[in-house]
């Protein structure tokens, strides 16, 4: 049986579908101008030198340009989507501006695509030494970790060994949270510092004495001016990671009344924006 939506004329005249599709039509012209516009001054950048010297990956310039779409899109088309379409911009101009590629975990394929486009060439590995030794040795402009997480065996938990400040993890993925998901899936190591926005975390490691309190561990913290929002603890007791609000600089002076605990800050990342506008309640 036949859709009436299909056949019934007082649905959709045949004029008025043809003036729809040319509006179709323009409004991609005027997307296709625009993205080839993008393009040819990534490539002016390029080409000029503009960025020698520094990192063609800013995450914190990324995760602006994300929060000022999302902040003032409208109208059916789904914040992911959004998010999906400048992903693949953004990862474009970073291989127009840079040999950029990545080095990941075999299974975390999703992330790296998701984020830096699929285009980007990528190197995948078994194991996080492998992943952060590419990185080291320059065969990857990026690193893509887990998470850190509570209790990982002692070859998961690469921040326990990261060899900060030379590496440093510079962002979190996903940007744009799934529903439902309330912490990031994965790290961005890079070999250089993130770059502040106004709504950032920071990642200090600890090495905490055997049988020492996560309670000990928070109010020591808190008394040096570093509210913690999470804390990890590793499975040989021996480590945490403290993630605070905003960057933390290595020479931050908050550090040094922490030196029985040997921190060490190992970079941040701005905080992903939610799958949905949080909206205030009355």
């Amino acid at each position: 049986m036949s859709d009436p939506a299909l056949t019934d004329s007082a649905v959709m005249q045949p004029a008025a579908l043809a003036a729809a599709r040319a509006e179709f039509d323009a409004i991609d012209d005027a997307v296709h101008d625009l993205l080839m516009r993008r393009a040819a001054l990534s490539a002016q950048l390029a080409a000029q030198g503009m960025k020698a010297g520094g990192a063609s990956f800013r995450p914190g310039r990324e995760a602006m340009i994300l929060r000022r779409l999302f902040a003032r899109h409208k109208g059916p088309m789904p914040r992911a989507t959004v998010a999906r379409l400048w992903r693949e911009v953004i990862g474009s101009s970073l291989r127009l501006q840079s040999a950029f590629s990545v080095a990941t975990m075999a299974g975390s394929e999703h992330l790296s695509r998701g984020h830096f486009g699929l285009d980007t060439p990528l190197r995948t590995y078994a194991a996080p030494a492998r992943v952060l030794a590419s990185l080291s040795a320059g065969e990857a402009s990026v690193a893509i970790l887990p998470s850190p997480a509570d209790g990982e065996p002692p070859e998961a938990a690469w921040w326990i060994s990261l060899d900060a400040p030379r590496l440093q993890v510079v962002a979190a993925l996903p940007f744009l949270m799934q529903p439902g998901q309330l912490l990031p899936s994965a790290m961005v190591i890079a070999r250089f510092a993130a770059d502040a926005t106004p709504r950032d975390r920071g990642l200090i490691r600890l090495e905490r004495a055997p049988n020492t309190s996560r309670d000990a561990l928070l109010s020591a913290l808190t008394a040096a001016g570093l509210s913690p929002l999470r804390l990890i603890l590793s499975a040989d007791g021996l480590h945490a990671l403290a993630e605070v609000q905003g960057l933390i600089d290595p020479a931050d002076s908050r550090l040094a009344s922490l030196a029985a605990l040997r921190p060490a800050a190992i970079g941040g990342y701005a905080e992903p924006e939610p799958d949905e506008p949080i909206t205030e309640t009355a």
